[in-house]
């Protein structure tokens, strides 16, 4: 079905009508006329019967199926398709990222090689955005301080950019775990209800930030914003030896009592990810925790149309330019006597000049 998207423009139409009616036509001048001794050719090529008349008659129509043509293309006609119905999805999740210096021990591992703990996170965490079709996803980064790299958005190659960009004790080298709660509920609790969702993941315990994680939590509780915490590492550290830094085993920073309350409190669920592999677990039973659909709404595929009389105009306008400049060109002119432009007297013998 064809529609007009500015039907409106179509009063533009007697617009041309309008203007010849009510205009008012230029002044004659009083002033003497040029005597032209060959008017009488002319004035017969004028009497001509079918010539000049048919031919301003056609000029006019011409330029009337030109200019509604244009008016036509300014209407905006477009081709509508048949609704078509889509499922949309509505979840708006905030990802809050440790980047505390304990995040570049070592302890984590990937086709045999190993790598610090926040390498692992960010290619699992970047897997987890691309598969989030139809969700808004944000970044929170958080170390001493907490700071929104991203706020919620369907762009989700930005979020993966800015995942790509995060770099250990780029927000400081402490942990604040419960200032990275209050950031994203900040940002969260605006959205519709039943649809936000927090995913912090930290390998230490809260020791900066002027808010505690279980009153952070309490807030995200009131605003109903889920949180799921993710507690990272095998709990080794890095220790300075006199034979250099090494890792070392130990119970590590990781305050997971912290993080299961934390989860407790807003509805979520804790999850220990020792390695790659329970990494990987963690997203995934959230991503089919997460996993909804919203009300199937119809879409109608539009396909805009106003470059074909826009291009017909522009065809007919060149054609009338080139038939005005083929009537200019007189090739006999060339041919004419020169006599003819000798002073004569004679309306019906212009060429003889008296002596």
């Amino acid at each position: 079905m064809i529609e007009l998207q500015w039907p409106w423009m179509l009063l533009a139409l007697p617009i041309p009508i309008l203007v010849w009616r009510l205009w008012r036509p230029a002044p004659e001048n009083g002033g003497g006329a040029l005597r032209v001794p060959f008017y009488a050719r002319f004035s017969a090529l004028r009497d001509e019967p079918g010539s000049q008349g048919n031919r301003a008659r056609a000029v006019v129509s011409i330029k009337a199926v030109l200019w509604s043509l244009l008016v036509l293309a300014a209407a905006r006609p477009a081709w509508i398709g048949d609704a078509q119905p889509v499922t949309s999805h509505g979840r708006d999740l905030m990802l809050a990222l440790d980047l505390s210096g304990s995040m570049e021990t070592p302890d984590f591992e990937l086709q045999g090689q190993a790598l610090e703990r926040l390498s692992v996170v960010r290619a699992v965490a970047k897997n987890f955005v691309e598969e989030r079709e139809g969700d808004r996803v944000g970044l929170v980064l958080f170390g001493s301080r907490a700071y929104l790299q991203a706020p919620l958005t369907l762009d989700h190659p930005t979020v993966i950019q800015m995942l790509d960009e995060s770099e250990i004790g780029l927000a400081g080298e402490e942990t604040a775990i419960g200032d990275a709660i209050g950031l994203a509920v900040k940002h969260l609790r605006d959205r519709p209800a039943d649809e936000r969702v927090l995913i912090l993941l930290s390998d230490g315990a809260n020791n900066a930030g002027v808010l505690e994680p279980v009153q952070a939590a309490q807030l995200a509780a009131a605003e109903g914003i889920r949180v799921y915490t993710i507690g990272l590492g095998t709990g080794a550290q890095m220790v300075r030896t006199a034979f250099g830094t090494r890792l070392a085993p130990g119970a590590g920073q990781l305050d997971e009592t912290t993080l299961k309350k934390v989860a407790e409190l807003t509805g979520g669920v804790y999850f220990r990810a020792r390695d790659t592999a329970s990494l990987l677990g963690a997203h995934a039973q959230i991503d089919a925790l997460e996993t909804t659909e919203g009300e199937a709404v119809t879409v109608r595929p539009t396909q805009a149309l106003f470059y074909w009389p826009m291009g017909a105009a522009m065809i007919g306008a060149v054609g009338l330019l080139g038939l005005a400049s083929l009537r200019e060109w007189k090739p006999w002119a060339s041919r004419a006597r020169p006599e003819e432009n000798v002073g004569a007297t004679n309306d019906s013998e212009p060429w003889r000049a008296t002596a």
